[in-house]
């Protein structure tokens, strides 16, 4: 359904620090740096952070959240340890099982350092 997703900085340097540290625990490569903006390119999709074109300050959403797909619950915690170990913020409850709809999900959430909100999850059978 999604091409890429691109969120804002104030802070290339690190975010790319940050997310190359993440993002290397779901095994994707560092990113690739054009200009003001950084690229995570995999099988299954793109994504990528961005300086603001228009030079104002980059903003969080309020209600957004992306997930990052993960192969198990142990890879889960490995990404929540990473994220806190670079900067981001533990919040929601501590990584673990969600339950809801029939579905069954092991799932961590972050803040980044820009006050994004980021989650890891893993589809439990």
């Amino acid at each position: 359904m999604f091409s890429h997703i691109m969120i804002g900085t104030n802070d290339l340097d690190k975010a790319k620090a940050f997310y190359d540290n993440l993002l290397g625990t779901l095994e994707v490569r560092p990113a690739r740096v054009d200009g003001h903006r950084i690229f995570y390119i995999t099988k299954t999709g793109v994504f990528s952070v961005t300086k603001p074109i228009n030079g104002e300050a980059a903003t969080c959403a309020n209600g957004g959240t992306i997930g990052f797909a993960a192969n198990s619950p142990e890879q889960v915690d490995k990404w929540h340890a990473a994220g806190i170990a670079a900067g981001g913020t533990p919040i929601e409850n501590p990584p673990g099982i969600r339950e809801g709809a029939g579905n069954k999900l092991y799932i961590a959430y972050l803040r980044d350092l820009d006050g994004n909100k980021i989650c890891a999850m893993h589809r439990m059978a």
